[in-house]
């Protein structure tokens, strides 16, 4: 596989490419390559995706081509779903008018706040990067790309920074950003600086820009080169495997601490010198 940065690549075909990304490597890290096998061979769309899709399109790009805004209070109506069904086969993001309301308010949200303005300001969008590594091709796209900078946009349940660690580690931030940063790396010979910027779902919509300290980066790295190992074992080998058998499991302290108070065990330990 060749090098290669592609401007205006769409969504869909970047998502079609072979190549390994971000989110493969979160659930091959993780997780078990089994889940890594089902989720390539049986990709699931959920509606909750299309908010965020749109978000970014409109916030990134000032795009709203993709979309088709349906005046409907929800999708539990027939006539909700085949207008939904409708709009996808023409190639169309279906949203819901409630739903489109928040994805504007949450764009100008992001436009008011100074850092995060400037930042969404003569960037490149959703950039795709493809790149080789020791034969294992590799693909990423940040959601933004400024001079000496790489971005990414999360809408989110709280822009709270000091929350933002928390949630780093639960969604696998920390990967995202070693990936993008590497990735751009290997294509340009640059390593740049990589932010967040965070808006709200929900009223009133706050923004913050963040960034991962040098040790959670690492740590990112980390995780993601275990799971290129593991996909190279795998594909070698033909085996996905899913769990392993383990030894006995132990209960948690917090679930022998609440028994034994249920069952009045005294747990003062004497100390003798």
């Amino acid at each position: 596989m060749t090098l290669q940065i592609i401007d205006g690549m769409s969504n869909k075909e970047y998502h079609a490419h072979p190549a390994l990304g971000s989110t493969s490597l979160k659930t091959l890290a993780t997780k078990t390559p089994a889940h890594y096998r089902w989720q390539a061979d049986h990709p699931v769309h959920k509606d909750v995706f299309d908010l965020g899709t749109v978000a970014h399109s409109l916030i990134l790009e000032g795009d709203t081509t993709g979309v088709e805004v349906l005046n409907y209070p929800a999708w539990t109506t027939k006539a909700a779903r085949e207008a939904r069904d409708e709009a996808r086969n023409n190639g169309k993001i279906p949203l819901l008018e409630k739903d489109w309301q928040e994805v504007m308010a949450m764009h100008d949200a992001v436009m008011m706040h100074p850092e995060a303005r400037a930042l969404l300001t003569g960037h490149r969008p959703e950039t795709s990067v493809f790149w080789e590594e020791d034969g294992l091709a590799l693909k990423c796209r940040p959601d933004a790309w400024q001079h000496g900078l790489l971005i990414d946009l999360k809408t989110t349940r709280t822009a709270d920074p000091n929350e933002f660690g928390r949630t780093a580690a639960e969604f696998g931030y920390h990967q995202s950003a070693a990936h993008y940063i590497d990735g751009v790396k290997a294509a340009t010979g640059e390593e740049l600086p990589f932010k967040f910027i965070l808006v709200e779902k929900t009223a009133p919509y706050f923004v913050s820009v963040v960034e991962l300290d040098v040790e959670a980066v690492d740590l990112g790295r980390q995780l993601n080169d275990r799971a290129k190992r593991i996909y190279r074992e795998c594909t070698e080998t033909g085996r996905w495997p899913g769990y392993t058998n383990s030894e006995p499991v132990n209960l948690p302290m917090w679930a022998i601490y609440k028994a034994e108070d249920l069952l009045g065990i005294s747990k003062e330990v004497e100390i003798t010198f």
